[in-house]
């Protein structure tokens, strides 16, 4: 199935094979970025992180993951430019936005909301509201 992962399970000397959705984690922070791959991955996900949105973008069309949850400011592409080409070219792959930056007058969230992501997150953030 595209977006998942297939993983393997072995109880009683049966294998089970077990669709795993993959997330795609878009963030500068290293500390952050596997942070929330570890819940993800805790929560039953399989994940792929890049450090941008160039690699991200890479990665998503590598993988064609189900959902991508990308920070918005980051070097190289940052994530308002992510989302825009993420919606273009993916249509299909649902986006969580999350950001800490704010400044005034400039509500990036509120932005990535416009721009398509289907939800969105500041940081910081409870691991269970991923």
């Amino acid at each position: 199935m595209e977006g998942d992962i297939l993983a393997q399970r072995q109880s009683g000397g049966i294998v089970e094979r077990i669709a795993r959705p993959l997330v795609c984690v878009i963030d500068d922070d290293d500390r952050l970025r596997e942070a929330i791959c570890n819940i993800l991955k805790h929560a039953g996900f399989s994940t792929v992180d890049a450090s941008d949105g160039e690699i991200g973008l890479k990665l998503v069309r590598q993988l064609k993951p189900a959902v991508v949850v990308t920070d918005i400011v980051m070097p190289n592409r940052e994530g308002l430019e992510t989302i825009m080409a993420l919606k273009e070219h993916h249509p299909g792959t649902a986006i969580l936005a999350i950001s800490g930056s704010h400044q005034p007058g400039k509500e990036y969230l509120d932005w990535a909301k416009d721009i398509g992501a289907d939800d969105c997150l500041a940081k910081p953030f409870q691991p269970t509201q991923l």
